[in-house]
């Protein structure tokens, strides 16, 4: 799993207008999640739904310029040698390492070319429902 891709963000201006474009085009079912102004974006039936990304308000977005694109999450081993490798070749931690209750630790970073994105170390029994 190391290095894939596994959890995208959508910032959104307005969280119900989202909700109704990507639910009529992709047919995904939303439920809120923590902090207001998230809201966890899954795929499937009711029964075997399968979380895949998130909206998140734009407020969250810690940069001043508006991010426009997915914000990509990648699964990692070890966040903090991926803090230290991200600035040791030139980006920036915007976000550092902080925790997501029952499911892992976090770093929000700018890569070189001004791409932002996440690493994440998932705690272990999300790890093995990963496969």
């Amino acid at each position: 799993m190391e290095g894939q891709l596994s959890h995208f963000a959508i910032f959104t201006e307005d969280m119900e207008r989202a909700k109704t474009f990507y639910g009529n085009v992709f047919q995904w079912v939303f439920n809120s999640y923590g902090l207001s102004g998230f809201c966890q974006i899954n795929q499937g039936t009711k029964e075997e739904k399968r979380l895949i990304g998130a909206l998140q308000d734009r407020r969250y977005q810690l940069t001043e310029e508006k991010v426009i694109g997915f914000e990509c999450s990648i699964c990692v081993e070890n966040v903090d040698a991926i803090g230290h490798r991200v600035l040791e070749h030139g980006g920036d931690i915007l976000m550092p390492k902080t925790q997501i209750p029952n499911v892992g630790w976090l770093i929000k970073f700018r890569d070189t070319e001004g791409n932002i994105l996440c690493a994440i170390q998932y705690e272990d029994h999300i790890r093995k429902a990963m496969g």
